[in-house]
């Protein structure tokens, strides 16, 4: 266990083939190599861009010990282990710990609008399970449908120990870490440089991929870069269409 996640935090997109049916296993180590050489300090496995909540238990799982297997030293892998119930987030969350991730994140459970009570105790028997390892609780309301109040932030930070930050993925934030998945080099420098140039071009980036899928655009990118061998997403999600294919060549 690495401690605090720093630095640069790609959201990793989860390789898949079979037209999405199944994990593309063969594929996930050279993405962490193209990450880690690309100057990303860690990835997040099974998020947004990872399209977790889609992937079964079993599968989100596998992505993290494959994370773990391939990753090289100093490189840390935090686990998403956000999911619809309470049941799968805390057996995803202690896979994180025992399987020797370095962080977890959970994401407030979509569809039904939790009240404060319900989040806390969803939120606490997840940090719970990954005891000790540091805990992030991922706000993104264009995902859950609706915010984690403050009052519930503030009380986790007097309950759960291990609570050690958020994870923020609303406006304008949401571009830079799924970004990252595909372009890590311009990422990682404006996390580490704080570099007018990288943040314009991240900014010009997030622009010309406005309304198209982000975990489809970075799966072309990457099979384009020879890094994964299929730009397969999980239904519902699509892949890019002739019109977005040639958008995103553009860019």
């Amino acid at each position: 266990m690495l401690g605090k996640l720093h630095g640069a935090i790609a959201a990793a997109v989860t390789p898949l083939r079979d037209h999405g049916r199944s994990l593309d296993e063969a594929s996930v180590a050279p993405l962490i190599r193209f990450l880690a050489e690309g100057g990303m300090d860690g990835v997040l496995t099974c998020g947004t861009t990872g399209e977790g909540v889609l992937l079964s238990v079993a599968e989100r799982r596998r992505m993290t010990e494959l994370c773990l297997e391939g990753r090289p030293p100093g490189f840390a892998v935090a686990v998403h282990a956000g999911a619809q119930t309470t049941a799968d987030t805390v057996e995803l969350a202690l896979h994180a710990r025992e399987a020797g991730a370095d962080a977890v994140a959970v994401i407030a459970p979509p569809y039904f609008p939790l009240d404060e009570q319900e989040l806390c105790d969803h939120f606490r028997r997840a940090a719970g399970a990954c005891d000790p390892l540091p805990f992030y609780i991922y706000e993104f309301i264009g995902r859950s449908g609706y915010p984690v109040p403050i009052p519930v932030i503030e009380r986790l930070r007097d309950e759960v120990s291990n609570l050690t930050g958020l994870k923020v993925s609303d406006t304008p934030f949401e571009a830079v870490s799924g970004l990252a998945s595909a372009w890590p080099q311009v990422t990682a420098e404006l996390v580490h440089r704080k570099a007018d140039a990288a943040g314009a071009r991240v900014n010009a980036l997030r622009d010309a991929l406005h309304g198209l899928s982000l975990p489809a655009v970075a799966k072309e990118m990457l099979v384009d870069k020879g890094v994964l061998a299929h730009a397969d997403v999980r239904l519902p999600l699509r892949r890019l269409t002739d019109d977005e294919r040639t958008r995103v060549a553009a860019i």
